[in-house]
């Protein structure tokens, strides 16, 4: 496909695309928020921290009305970009692809219709006690990925939560992986150590309140994760039974693989990952260095350029700011796959610069 890179496993990948294309895709975006991404440095996902509770709900009504009612305008970075669900947004009405919400665990609930699998808001990750009833939600979220697995070809599942990379890091740590310096960030200067401390914090934590984790999924996410991971993992088991799943996001992803791959090591067998070109080539992350240390899931990208975009507030994407988030890569591809190549990343950009114009009211 010509607009999709190729990142990682070649021969999966090409197979992946293969049996996408022209296929009929669910569109699935899971939302929660966590304590861990008001912390000070961490995230862009929102004009402030303690804005980031809103950010998820208003992605959610963004992709379903093409307009957020939780708060006036769009989720901006501190510095005006708005949300990638801009880019999933308009990917998703150009090829007439449906949506629907799973409510992880969020504080705000979004003004438009969710699945919820009985998940809560997270905690700070230093508490070491972060996510409740992570079992009982998987298990949920199962039942939720199988049956709409059923009533479309494939389903691709992105995610909304604010402080996503560093939950992500504690759970990566908490499994064994290595992955300090390998997530990405919204921001274009990555605070990897940070969050490293935040992730040594909550390990340390968690050892005195749950005991060693030692490599136990269920203890990782409670300790150190977000209710995103349980609530994703349990859809990406569920729908794999029935047919593919694109997994729309950048290295929050590679921590949801490591939940799976300690849970049910075979759905990996119909899984790839779809990001963006700012993730796949990005110099302060490593997202296939993450996954190869535990799985060989292909990756795609999509290979977009903001760079020929009139708005500021667009081609500073290619600065690295934002990077990937509410499925924007993964939507993309679905959107280039199902219209048989009829969408191109310049008749992307187009309809991303009309749905900014709008949104940002640009005369």
């Amino acid at each position: 496909m010509i607009d999709v890179l190729i990142v990682n496993n070649e021969i999966k990948a090409k197979a992946f695309l293969n049996e996408i294309e022209n296929k009929k895709p669910l569109f699935i975006a899971t939302i929660a928020t966590t304590e861990t991404g008001k912390i000070p440095g961490l995230s862009a996902a929102g004009a402030n921290p303690d804005f980031t509770d809103f950010t998820p709900p208003a992605d959610a009504e963004l992709l379903l009305l093409g307009k957020c009612k939780s708060i006036q305008g769009v989720p901006i970075t501190p510095d005006g970009i708005p949300t990638p669900a801009l880019i999933t947004t308009s990917a998703l009405q150009l090829a007439d692809i449906p949506v629907l919400i799973v409510n992880g665990g969020v504080k705000v609930k979004p003004q438009v219709p969710f699945i919820d699998v009985n998940g809560n808001p997270g905690r700070d990750i230093r508490t070491g006690d972060s996510v409740d009833n992570v079992e009982e939600v998987i298990e949920r979220a199962k039942v939720v990925g199988e049956q709409l697995a059923k009533v479309s070809d494939y389903l691709v599942i992105g995610e909304s939560v604010p402080g996503g990379t560093t939950t992500a890091l504690g759970v990566l740590t908490a499994l064994g992986v290595d992955a300090n310096g390998k997530v990405s960030s919204t921001l274009p200067a990555n605070p990897h150590n940070l969050k490293v401390g935040v992730v040594t914090a909550g390990l340390k934590a968690a050892e005195d309140k749950l005991g060693k984790i030692n490599g136990d999924p269920i203890k990782a996410i409670s300790a150190v994760g977000d209710p995103m991971m349980a609530a994703l993992a349990g859809l990406v088991i569920g729908g794999s039974k029935q047919g593919p799943v694109l997994m729309a996001g950048g290295t929050q992803m590679t921590a949801v693989l490591a939940l799976i791959n300690a849970l049910e090591p075979k759905a990996l067998c119909n899984v790839a990952i779809g990001t963006t070109r700012w993730v796949a080539k990005d110099e302060s992350s490593d997202i296939c260095g993450i996954i190869k240390q535990f799985c060989d899931v292909p990756v795609l990208a999509a290979d977009l350029d903001f760079g020929p975009s009139q708005y500021p507030g667009l081609r500073v994407y290619e600065t690295g700011l934002v990077k990937e988030g509410v499925g924007a890569g993964g939507s993309s591809i679905a959107a280039m796959a199902k219209t048989g190549r009829a969408v191109t990343k310049q008749i992307l950009l187009k309809e991303i610069e009309r749905n900014y114009a709008s949104l940002m009211q640009i005369k």
